[in-house]
């Protein structure tokens, strides 16, 4: 059986630190505590040949299309599909089923960073009685690891958001930079070179983006959240490694070299389209989206991994990425855990969230396929941009973990981080005030913070 680091994850503003993890469930979703023996092949032939109706809330687009495989492959399950938002209201309105104990569906798309919300409530099914330990060979590592912390399986990863470099070969060739900058030194220097010569930020820091910020302490090797799984929490948002990442960008936000706009709105896509940016340090799925924002630009983006801290290393951060979980209120779990695994393992239903939906996969079959990595993109001159970041997506650091209340976090980087960065103040400073508001309210939930 493969083990994972024996930490936790949970999350939940309001809820009850000492409340327990769920260990384990039957087939037919009741708690059957540490007891509970895997299901039988009778059990699961059983689930998949009675007449059933799943509901699954998902944001994908057109996944109906990956559904509509399952449900060949198994014509006794109709499966409902819908779209109840995505963020904020996708949470609200989950939560809010759980909470009334009516209208939860039985697979539910959660992103990785707030899977512990659904499991510290007991609101996840444990995956493991189900057979998802067999899977977890099929998958990068560090992906498997967000939904398995322990022993117990919460949800079947989706995608995941391994960060590289995007970037203007024109704007950079302009500014006489031949190569990507291979070092965050690099990258300074080429910073100032290509607003001198061009009037272009060599990228733009989002002043309000906690994913992109985290990323980057992800990739600097910085732990800022841990949890126990029980009532105890480490916060260190502000330890020395995550203010060097903070002094970098306050210095160049401050020599005016990277702007510091707010992202994904009117004025940040007509910045991609019309070079006022000449680079985006994002994800795995940035160069679909930037391919849609910016088609005007075609030919002229090239893609690199992150620059390094130390010359030579290949490490990367992780920004985004989902998977599919299990409600424990599911009345029929192991079909729905069976949606679930579908959805994301079968090898065509995978490729198909790939290829056309353009989800970059955590499954090691997708990343090895030369059907998805040997695609050459027009738009990036040419270049296999899958084949970098399948290759990028192997050096993400695995221990990394999330807080028990990463809703709080989000919300406090915005209103603390956002502001000191907009203004083009000290990050490092401001890293100082939001973890004091993390340690406060950790000990107000009633958690002990070390």
């Amino acid at each position: 059986m493969r083990k994972a680091p024996r930490t936790a994850l949970a999350l939940g503003s309001g809820a009850v630190a000492a409340a327990l993890i769920l260990s384990g469930c039957t087939p037919g979703g009741g708690d059957a505590g540490e007891d509970a023996g895997p299901i039988t092949e009778e059990q699961r032939e059983e689930a998949l040949n009675t007449e059933t109706e799943l509901t699954f809330w998902t944001w994908v687009p057109d996944i109906e299309n990956e559904v509509a495989l399952f449900e060949e492959k198994y014509p006794a399950i109709d499966v409902k599909v819908e779209n109840v938002g995505q963020g904020l209201p996708h949470y609200q309105k989950l939560r809010s089923a759980i909470e009334a104990g009516e209208g939860a569906p039985d697979v539910a798309q959660v992103e990785y960073q707030y899977i512990p919300s659904f499991v510290l409530p007991e609101s996840l099914l444990d995956l493991t009685p189900y057979g998802a330990e067999d899977i977890a060979g099929d998958y990068v590592d560090w992906a498997w690891d967000q939904v398995s912390p322990a022993d117990e399986v919460w949800a079947v990863p989706q995608d995941v958001g391994p960060m590289g470099n995007l970037y203007r070969e024109d704007l950079l060739t302009q500014a006489g930079i031949t190569e990507p900058p291979a070092t965050w030194e690099e990258y300074a220097t080429a910073a100032k070179a290509v607003k001198d010569s061009t009037g272009s930020y060599i990228s733009n820091l989002g002043a309000t983006q906690a994913g992109q910020m985290i990323g980057f302490m992800w990739q600097r090797g910085v732990k800022p959240f841990s949890y126990d799984g029980q009532d105890t929490v480490s916060i260190n948002v502000n330890s020395d490694e995550a203010k060097e990442v903070a002094d970098y960008w306050t210095g160049l936000i401050q020599q005016d070299l990277v702007s510091t706009d707010v992202d994904f709105n009117d004025q940040w896509y007509q910045g991609l389209a019309t070079g006022k940016y000449a680079g985006w340090l994002t994800a795995a799925w940035g160069p679909i989206f930037l391919q849609g924002t910016a088609e005007g630009t075609s030919g002229l983006w090239r893609a690199a991994p992150l620059p390094q801290w130390e010359e030579g290393e290949q490490v990367a951060g992780n920004w985004g990425g989902s998977a599919d979980a299990v409600l424990a209120s599911s009345e029929n779990p192991i079909a729905a855990y069976e949606l679930a695994k579908f959805i994301n393992n079968d090898e065509e239903s995978a490729m198909m969230l790939a290829t056309e939906q353009f989800l970059f996969p955590p499954q090691l079959s997708v990343l090895e396929d030369p059907a998805f990595v040997d695609q050459a993109s027009e738009f990036y001159g040419g270049q296999e941009v899958n084949k970098l970041f399948s290759v990028i997506s192997e050096t993400v650091d695995t221990d990394f973990q999330w807080l028990p209340f990463m809703d709080y976090v989000y919300s406090t980087y915005e209103e603390t981080m956002g502001t000191v960065i907009a203004d083009k103040g000290d990050i490092s400073a401001a890293l100082d005030t939001w973890q004091d508001q993390l340690v406060s309210y950790a000990e107000d939930q009633g958690f002990t913070v070390e």
